[in-house]
């Protein structure tokens, strides 16, 4: 009984008001709706109006020979009859009845309430969810009236347990449907054939049985809140037996598995293998940690499904699970699938920083992709190979890993943009394949690594931003993408978006290459932004970063940044074996000037930072030899020998100024800005000081020189425009050379500026001074 007072819609209220007039004589009526929308409340207030009549309720449920009396009572026309049931079963006594009843009238057939009806009928405080509780009964009386006591949007446990009575009683056939549509396959005819064992007129049967349930919506899907019942109180065996029989069929048809099989991940069931390794290579693309799951819940996994969750694995970033389970086929049996596997551990073992063995490994796999790797690791480890790179099978990954293998070998030749336009179209060919594909490197960070050494840090920019858009390499390489790209922000003096970025990554472990790219992202912008502690701060953790993960090609620009660091803190002696090391590998590799600039570029800042001009002196004859070669070792050739004039004293202004804005051009943005602002620092020269710093602000992305403030827009028309600037950092706590490098003046200057601000404001100590600056530039 649905014991709730009716809200009848108009069509209702008429058929009410005639039987209460009894203008239609005599009364014949038929009510027809499936279970729970109000029938039952129907039939009360009609027996109300005519308390002779004759009202049956469920007629759906009698016998032949009861709804036969039921006939001959209509037909005699003695008393009023009201007849209500469900539209299944229609039974043919049951039709020659509702034949009878439409004599008079056409049957009342009950609809689902409107949103209207439903905010109506619940009390006051839960009408602010009328919507939600709409949604999710579908507007059914008889659930509308278990949702109405809800005081948020969760549902509660007693509501789900409410619907037993709607469930238990149900015929075998239905239920087997509604854990189907539970299961989101309410349409597909095909699947509900093999499910239930029917041609499809018997499935459209069982159809009709449950829409008459009132549990369905008009489309045939479940509604919410019976989806959520049939999910909570139905049988696991019964739940987990359909959705692994609908994945067979599905699999069968070659359609998609993973909706069905992704709720039976955890269960402990041991479902049909096929269907769990389909579901693993649809999620892999997308959820590399669910494909691993799925492919650990194959029973009695073979070799080959090890290798491939051993992928999933790894791309998921769990590189413990897939390193042991790598380890596992490599160490088994001899089969085709050691080789995959080896190649997986390769991988993993390059994100880790053993590029060395895990390159040993690539070319023990000998499957063409392993063998382009294998190329790209003897480079990185400073080992020319004797061959070019074989041709691979005309497949994506084979294709761009081929054309990977070639970029690197390009970067050996004095020539760069042969090798960057290479690794551009490994990325471009790879692209479509976006998460799914596991890899050592993605050839985005390759050709952003390019970039970087060569001074095209726009083309990095890219190339990174697209690789992060489709989600090239999946989660095992976005940190190195943004990592990279928290570099390229770096270069150029973007220190705010690098460290967001930085901090970004910083929130889960980083394996060893991705670890030292960070530390070494933190000492750079520490060195940048003159935080003498930030910088020392981090030195214990680059020593330990490169202690843990061997030099090689592709880690000279953090190498570069730890050069400068130790330079800093006074502690080269520790990182000398280290840059030992990376220079006997570009010596092996005939000293290609895209990674032995670099190398030397950063070295020489390192000799400038340590007062080492004989140092500084033999890394400026290093990079002389490459300037012929034109375009960014040209530029930083230059700006080395003009570094050893400005640090001798011996200052040319347009001459610096020229190779600042070649330095500039060529992606050395801060390096460059810093160059100009030095050379303004050291020069005798007023006007050429002034000159100078103008061009270090415009470097900076600043403008040229300060711009005079209006008393009225100033925070205090005491103080000059550059004395607004000086009090700002002040403020913040710099200390004197660090205002002085921001600023591209010298400490001193800073002091006597500090000390025009105090006399203008009338402080008779510095901690009065700090408390007035602080409420100015707070103002």
């Amino acid at each position: 009984m649905t014991a709730i007072a009716p809200i009848a819609d108009v069509r209702i209220a008429r058929v009410l008001d005639d039987l209460a007039t009894r203008h239609a004589v005599p009364v014949r009526l038929g009510v027809v709706a499936p279970g729970g929308y109000g029938k039952t409340t129907l039939l009360g207030e009609i027996s109300r109006l005519l308390d002779d009549a004759l009202v049956v309720d469920d007629a759906h449920l009698l016998g032949d020979a009861e709804l036969a009396d039921l006939r001959v009572a209509v037909d005699r026309a003695d008393r009023p009859v009201v007849v209500a049931c469900r539209p299944w079963p229609r039974s043919r006594p049951l039709a020659a009845l509702a034949e009878a009843l439409g004599r008079s009238r056409p049957a009342l057939a009950l609809s689902p309430w409107t949103r209207d009806r439903v905010r109506a009928f619940l009390p006051v405080s839960a009408r602010g969810l009328a919507d939600h509780v709409h949604r999710l009964s579908g507007g059914v009386p008889r659930f509308v009236a278990r949702l109405a006591g809800l005081t948020s949007t969760e549902v509660p446990a007693d509501v789900l347990d409410s619907f037993h009575p709607d469930l238990d009683w149900l015929a075998d056939d239905v239920r087997r449907y509604l854990l189907a549509a539970e299961a989101g396959v309410a349409h597909r005819l095909d699947l509900l054939a093999g499910l239930l064992h029917r041609d499809l007129d018997g499935v459209g049967d069982v159809l009709d049985e449950a829409r008459a349930t009132g549990l369905l919506a008009a489309d045939g899907t479940l509604l919410p809140i019976a989806r959520a019942a049939v999910a909570a109180l139905s049988r696991t065996d019964r739940r987990i037996a359909v959705r692994c029989r609908l994945a067979e069929l599905e699999l069968a048809a070659g359609g998609p598995v993973l909706d069905l099989v992704r709720p039976l991940v955890g269960t402990g069931v041991a479902g049909p293998a096929d269907a769990f390794q389909a579901a693993a290579r649809e999620a892999l693309p997308v959820d590399p940690a669910l494909a691993a799951r799925l492919l650990a819940a194959v029973g009695t996994p073979s070799a080959a499904v090890t290798v491939r969750r051993a992928a999933a694995s790894a791309l998921a970033g769990d590189l413990d699970t897939a390193l042991r389970l790598a380890d596992r086929v490599v160490a088994g049996e001899a089969g085709p699938h050691r080789g995959e596997a080896a190649e997986v551990a390769a991988i993993v073992l390059a994100h880790r920083g053993q590029l060395a063995r895990g390159t040993e490994l690539h070319r023990w796999s000998a499957s063409p992709t392993s063998a382009a790797f294998a190329v790209i690791g003897r480079v990185g480890t400073g080992h020319r190979p004797a061959d070019d790179v074989p041709e691979a099978p005309p497949t994506m990954l084979d294709g761009a890993a081929t054309l990977m293998a070639r970029g690197v070998l390009r970067t050996l030749d004095d020539d760069p943009t042969a090798a960057l336009s290479t690794l551009l179209r490994a990325a471009d060919l790879l692209e479509p394949a976006g998460r799914g594909v596991l890899l050592p490197d993605t050839p985005a960070a390759l050709a952003a690594l390019v970039a970087l050494h060569s001074g095209q840090p726009a083309i990095a920019d890219s190339v990174l931003d697209r690789a992060v858009a489709t989600g090239q390499g999946g989660p095992l390489m976005s940190v190195r993408h943004r990592l990279l790209q928290a570099w390229t922000a770096m270069t150029r003096g973007e220190f705010a978006p690098g460290r967001e970025l930085l901090a970004a990554v910083r929130r889960t472990p980083l394996e060893a290459r991705d670890w030292l790219f960070a530390v070494a992202l933190e000492a750079g912008i520490a060195r940048r932004t003159s935080d003498l502690a930030g910088v020392k701060r981090t030195w214990e953790q680059a020593c330990e970063a490169v202690l843990r993960h061997p030099v090689d090609l592709f880690t000279f620009l953090p190498l570069g940044e730890f050069a400068a660091a130790a330079a800093r803190v006074r502690d080269r002696r520790r990182l000398a074996p280290h840059l030992t090391e990376a220079a006997d590998l570009t010596a092996r590799l005939g000293n290609p000037p895209l990674w032995t600039v670099q190398l030397h570029w950063s070295a020489l800042h390192a000799a400038i930072i340590a007062d080492d001009d004989e140092e500084a002196g033999h890394h400026a004859a290093a990079l002389s030899t490459h300037a012929h070669r034109g375009g960014h070792p040209a530029a930083v050739a230059k700006a080395a020998t003009t570094w050893l004039d400005v640090l001798a004293g011996r200052i040319d202004a347009d001459a610096v100024e020229e190779a600042a804005r070649d330095l500039h051009a060529a992606g050395q943005w801060w390096d460059a800005a810093r160059l100009a602002g030095q050379a303004a620092i050291r020069t005798a020269d007023r006007r050429a000081m002034v000159h100078l710093l103008d061009c270090a602000r415009t470097l900076q992305g600043r403008p040229p020189t300060p711009v005079s403030t209006a008393p009225a827009e100033r925070t205090d028309s005491r103080l000059s425009g550059r004395e607004h600037e000086v009090a700002e950092l002040v403020a913040k706590g710099l200390t004197y050379k660090q205002i002085g490098d921001r600023l591209f003046i010298s400490a001193k200057t800073v002091e006597h500026h500090v000390a025009r601000i105090r006399r203008r404001l009338g402080c008779a100590n510095r901690a009065e001074l700090l408390d007035q600056l602080r409420q100015l530039t707070d103002n």
